[in-house]
């Protein structure tokens, strides 16, 4: 496959709520929407890469230069047998893992719709239909938190998942336990918590939660080894696992007992791959979490989920969950049993709605060969 050319396109998406985290509040989200035409074939991809660098180091500011400057010009005018090779030539870029994974997931959509299959199949997924759940910002009271986790359940959603930080995080949980006993439900800190906070996870345990998300540092491994020693629940890590390598490390030093994958993070759908395969192999769940995507972005989201290893509810909610409009039709929804139903045509299994893409765009740059 010949690479002829390369777009990026830099969109802001207006959330239709604010969504509130450890880190701050989110008004508005801005990523890069990555287009890749080669012989008469165009894949989209999107890097998660957001405006500000509070979740990771990498913003559309740092992004976009290594796309435009590096790997965008290691790869236009190439011919390349497969996904594969191009990420070789991309070996002497350290990091700037939302970046490959942008035009990554974008060579993906042109190799699978050139081969006219699924992104799903050709990523080796088994499900026709994969398992949802919905995250939910920090709330300002329990019962405000309490109703939106009512509607959410009633739209089908499997799974609960509540961001908390400190002084906001036990009477929530306790609050969702006794209005709703039986609900899968989880909780996710986003790095803001520390060892002197064992007593309040181990508070937790009562609570029946399937998880706790990253509560330690951002970019720690082994602290989470201690806390995981002290709790019944699982301790589960996002922003500390990049990739493999990492997923080997946590797992041999018992950091945790479940691996949140989210493709952006750890560079693309290839070590994606890697890291559900490893967990897999030791029968350690694995779930994909999300990053607040467009279609296009989710799409991904959804043909990755649809490996076997995923088996608990992924962060892929409806489209509707947070933007007014999305930029692919059709938009994702959330079908009667919690479940989202996987694209089965070629590539990505959506079309990108050119009218929607021009109107949260923001600034574009053309590549040709």
């Amino acid at each position: 496959m010949r690479i002829d050319r390369i777009e990026l396109i830099h969109v802001k998406l207006v959330l239709v709520s604010p969504f509130v985290t450890s880190m701050g509040v989110e008004l508005d989200e801005e990523h890069i929407i990555i287009r890749v035409d080669g012989e008469g074939v165009t894949g989209w991809g999107e890097s998660v890469a957001e405006g500000t660098p509070f979740y990771s180091y990498e913003t559309v500011s740092t992004a976009w230069p290594v796309l435009s400057g590096f790997l965008i010009p290691w790869t236009l005018g190439k011919t390349f047998s497969s996904v594969g090779d191009a990420i070789q030539s991309w070996e002497k870029v350290r990091g700037h893992r939302m970046a490959k994974a942008g035009l990554e997931a974008a060579l993906w959509d042109l190799f699978a719709k050139a081969e006219g299959r699924s992104l799903a199949s050709l990523l080796g997924g088994k499900k026709d239909r994969v398992d949802v759940g919905v995250s939910i910002g920090i709330q300002d009271s329990v019962p405000h938190l309490l109703s939106k986790v009512d509607g959410y359940l009633k739209e089908g959603y499997q799974r609960i998942k509540i961001k908390i930080a400190p002084g906001q995080d036990l009477d929530l949980v306790k609050g969702i336990r006794k209005e709703f006993p039986d609900i899968r439900l989880q909780v996710d800190a986003n790095s803001a918590y520390s060892l002197a906070d064992i007593p309040l996870f181990k508070a937790m345990d009562d609570d029946r939660l399937i998880l706790i998300e990253q509560p330690l540092g951002y970019d720690d491994i082994y602290f989470h080894s201690k806390l995981q020693k002290e709790l019944r629940t699982p301790v589960c890590l996002d922003e500390s696992i990049h990739s493999e390598a990492d997923t080997l490390a946590a797992l041999e030093l018992d950091s945790c007992r479940i691996i949140n994958i989210k493709p952006g993070r750890v560079g693309g759908f290839s070590e994606s791959k890697k890291i559900h395969d490893l967990c897999l192999s030791r029968n350690v769940p694995v779930w994909c979490g999300g990053m607040l995507e467009s279609g296009i972005g989710r799409a991904g989201n959804v043909a990755l989920a649809s490996l076997p290893g995923f088996t608990l509810p992924g962060d892929i909610s409806a489209s509707k969950k947070y933007y007014a409009f999305d930029i692919v039709d059709p938009e994702f929804t959330v079908n009667p049993d919690g479940t989202m139903t996987v694209p089965t045509g070629p590539g990505i299994g959506v079309e990108v709605n050119m009218k929607n893409l021009d109107r949260v765009t923001v600034t574009r740059q053309y590549f040709t060969a």
